[in-house]
């Protein structure tokens, strides 16, 4: 399909090696906690990519021997001949839209522990493994050098069988073999694959020429390599070895794949790397050593950046991994012009978190990820509506904003009902701290596309009871009234309310989004939420210049963090603005100018000077609304209403990413048969028994 517009350089074909891609646009290897275990909802999401555009879409992480076992942690498996069908579903399915189709092959070395193959673990020199499990790994001799070798040829052939038309060899994130050969931190040996530069990238050398000549005549064999790992002389940097690996080996890969490491580092969430395109001053020589295809990353949403990448030769495809997952059908918006309806990465790394936890994947701003064989759910696509002709949405923060643009989608006259000056809800207030930015994308994106229909009504400033709905005279109702944080200390470790003395100054993490900040003198927060918050809060205060201690029943500041890759960062940051930290506490008593708190483990009372406290604890769900209404129509006394639905925190307090799924599932199952609705919601992939 020819494109005439500024954007066409981005849906030219570029040739990889034997095959050729439709398009620059380029779906990198990314986890997705679907993997091996769930081969059909795999093949689903691929296959999504794929129809909304990206001319390649790649796996994950395909484990070549059960020596790499990253159990429990569901990544790909090409151990052997067994896992070829299950791969075949996910080839077959994107080469149906068009697109060339991936693996990312992979021996994770010290990286892996081996927890149900029970093998040892192999590494370049003697070493702890990664986890924090008590097991250690061996040096390989040159027998395993040799014997991995064939293990990972043996793996290219089988990927060949299975129809892939890439296959990596992966040097990156400090999470492979081949990477861990050749940083100098992890191999201290003294062999031929030890010491200068050329013997440690000699194993990268080796495995490049083994696929090439095993699959190379139909494959294209890819290097994914980070040229810098962040850490300054300490570590591999772009400026030097970085950039002699890529001299060295320029021309053997038919394509690049570049970024940095570890994967924090690629994976950077938006509060500590805000700008699209973080990556770009770290790759941009590497095009100029080499002739092959370049693919990077870095948070790439915004068209004219890409398409200013591939004009001034910084890459030929433009990488993504979580832009693919917020909107699979970016590319296919931008061919189409329809630029103002992607949906943009915020950059909050809950795709992440799902596969530190080994679930399957979902997405703040997409909620159909995931889902796409389970539920059947397509992100672009949704059921016409039935029999009813309208509905109320009351609320309009991420559940309502969502369950609104849905229901709309469907057909049905929309009113949305806001009982603030703006949209947003919690994401608005929240986007108002440092480094939250980008997360008013959620709220923007809804608030752009309930723009633009003709059947679509919202009222701001309208806080509605239930006599109001009755006036309305509107049959279907949904309730997305949110949550509001408790002021009375009760949360995770503590399920009684802490002592409050008169005069004492509390305030909660809603005083501090509004704008209502502590006086003069020292702020405690307490943070027995242990999620994210607490943290962007003692941020915020100690910018302003507030003398803040930390309170944490947890051992380390904002402990779910570790899930997204920010805790270092997180507590660091901390730390360098003068915030004091105190782990294992537990807040007993507020008074005016000081609090008792209690050690976790010993019970043992510290006093802390503080002439303010603010309490990250629980939420309280506001449901007054939906319980009046209920109770009403129990008593055949309030307005006669054909459907009445509690979503969003209103429901069950959680992140943004679950109030969003709220809203959309809740729209998404309007008017459908109930039973049809359980039957999804059970859905599963059993593996059969033969």
């Amino acid at each position: 399909m020819a494109i005439d517009s500024k954007y066409s350089i981005l849906f030219e074909s570029v040739n990889i090696g034997p095959v050729t891609a439709r398009n620059r646009f380029y779906q990198v290897p990314h986890c997705c906690g679907l993997g091996h275990m769930r081969p059909r909802a795999h093949a689903a999401m691929r296959a999504m990519k794929a129809e909304g555009g990206w001319a390649v879409v790649s796996t994950e992480e395909a484990e070549i021997h059960p020596s790499s076992d990253l159990s429990p942690f569901p990544e790909q498996r090409i151990w052997d001949d067994h896992d070829i069908p299950a791969l075949r579903l996910m080839t077959d399915a994107v080469h149906e839209q068009g697109a060339l189709a991936a693996i990312e092959l992979v021996h994770n070395g010290s990286h892996s522990a081996n927890h149900l193959s029970r093998t040892p673990v192999l590494s370049p020199s003697e070493t702890s493994i990664d986890l924090i499990y008590p097991k250690q790994a061996r040096a390989m001799d040159k027998t395993d050098i040799r014997t991995f070798r064939q293990w990972h040829r043996d793996a290219a052939l089988r990927a060949k069988r299975a129809g892939f038309d890439i296959v990596y060899v992966y040097a990156g994130h400090r999470l492979t073999l081949a990477h861990h050969f050749l940083l100098k931190d992890s191999n201290d040996r003294t062999d031929e694959y030890g010491g200068s530069l050329e013997n440690r990238a000699r194993l990268t050398r080796e495995l490049l020429e083994d696929a090439k000549d095993a699959v190379g005549d139909k494959c294209a064999v890819a290097l994914r390599f980070a040229v810098d790992e962040m850490m300054g002389p300490s570590g591999m940097q772009a400026s030097d070895e970085g950039r002699e690996v890529v001299e060295m080996l320029a021309e053997i890969p038919d394509l690049w794949d570049v970024n940095v490491s570890d994967w924090s580092n690629d994976s950077a969430t938006t509060r500590f790397q805000p700008e699209d395109g973080y990556q770009t001053s770290y790759i941009d020589f590497v095009k100029q050593m080499t002739s092959k295809p370049v693919v990077a990353v870095g948070r790439l949403s915004s068209p004219d950046m890409m398409v200013s990448m591939v004009k001034n030769g910084i890459v030929d495809f433009v990488g993504a991994a979580r832009p693919s997952i917020a909107d699979p059908f970016l590319p296919v918006k931008i061919r189409d012009e329809r630029v103002d309806e992607i949906r943009e990465c915020i950059g909050c790394n809950i795709c992440v978190s799902c596969d530190n936890m080994g679930i399957p994947i979902r997405c703040t701003q997409n909620p159909t990820m995931g889902e796409e064989w389970r539920r059947n759910w397509h992100p672009e696509q949704i059921d016409a509506r039935g029999t009813e002709q309208d509905a109320l949405v009351v609320g309009g923060g991420p559940a309502g904003l969502e369950c609104a643009m849905q229901l709309a989608r469907r057909g049905y006259e929309v009113t949305l009902a806001e009982a603030r000056s703006e949209l947003g809800g919690r994401v608005t207030a929240e986007s108002s701290l440092p480094g939250l930015g980008a997360w008013k994308r959620v709220a923007d994106h809804r608030t752009y596309d309930l723009g633009q229909r003709g059947n679509v009504q919202v009222f701001l400033d309208s806080k509605l009871d239930a006599s109001h709905i009755g006036e309305l005279g509107i049959r279907n109702v949904f309730i997305a009234t949110g949550s509001i944080w408790r002021r009375d200390g009760v949360g995770r470790t503590c399920r009684t309310p802490v002592d409050v003395a008169d005069g004492a100054s509390v305030f909660t993490p809603d005083d501090i989004m509004a704008g209502k900040l502590p006086d003069a003198g020292h702020v405690l927060i307490y943070d027995d939420d242990q999620a994210y918050l607490a943290g962007v809060i003692a941020e915020h205060l100690a910018m302003l210049g507030k003398k803040v201690s930390f309170v944490t029943p947890a051992s380390i500041v904002s402990p779910w963090t570790r899930e997204t890759l920010e805790q270092t960062r997180i507590q660091t940051s901390l730390l360098e603005k003068g915030v004091d930290i105190i782990p294992h506490g537990q807040l007993r008593t507020v008074g005016p100018d000081h609090s008792r708190v209690a050690c976790t483990f010993t019970g043992k009372i510290r006093t802390l000077d503080c002439h303010s406290v603010v309490l990250v604890t629980e939420r309280h769900r506001v449901s007054d609304l939906f319980d009046a209404l209920r109770q009403s129509a129990n008593n055949d006394a309030g307005p006669e209403l054909a459907a009445l639905e509690l979503i969003g925190d209103a429901a069950a307090p959680g992140l943004i990413a679950d109030a969003v799924y709220s809203g959309h599932k809740a729209a998404r199952d309007f008017e459908r048969d109930k039973s049809e609705v359980e039957l999804a919601f059970y859905r599963r992939e059993i593996i059969a028994l033969s």
